[in-house]
């Protein structure tokens, strides 16, 4: 009596393990969604800083220069740089979150979803957000 073959062994799935998130080669695509929402993050959890800069840059003379100085000479204990770098962070979580923005956009009214334009389009947005926080940056930190 010939004994049938049991049943194929079916693929087995696994989510990967804490320990193996940095080595894990996450497509530029998917890059750009996670880091859509750590900046839509930011720009939530830095909103009542942004409103003390909106609040200073227009209340008065006097609390314009407040609003100067703390790039220059930071505010208390909190050191210019410090400052400068926060700031730095709210730039390019707003350039990040607006481009990742215009490219779901983009892909939603042109209904471009094949895997090549997502890898093209996540690249375009990763370089422009990079690109244009490097040039923001680069006049905030006033090397121009």
């Amino acid at each position: 009596m010939a004994s049938t073959p049991g049943p194929a062994k079916r693929p087995e799935f696994r989510n990967i393990h804490v320990t193996q998130i940095l080595s894990y080669r996450l497509p530029p695509a998917g890059l750009v969604s996670i880091l859509h929402r750590i900046s839509g993050l930011l720009l939530f959890a830095l909103l009542p800083f942004v409103i003390w800069l909106f609040d200073n840059s227009l209340s008065s003379e006097i609390s314009y220069e407040t609003f100067t100085s703390a790039f220059a000479f930071g505010i208390g204990a909190m050191p210019a740089w410090f400052i400068k770098l926060v700031a730095l962070a709210l730039i390019w979580s707003y350039l990040h979150h607006f481009i990742a923005g215009l490219r779901h956009l983009w892909m939603d009214v042109t209904h471009s979803v094949s895997k090549a334009q997502g890898h093209n389009s996540a690249l375009v947005t990763l370089a422009s957000s990079l690109l244009l926080t490097l040039a923001l940056g680069a006049k905030l930190f006033g090397l121009y």
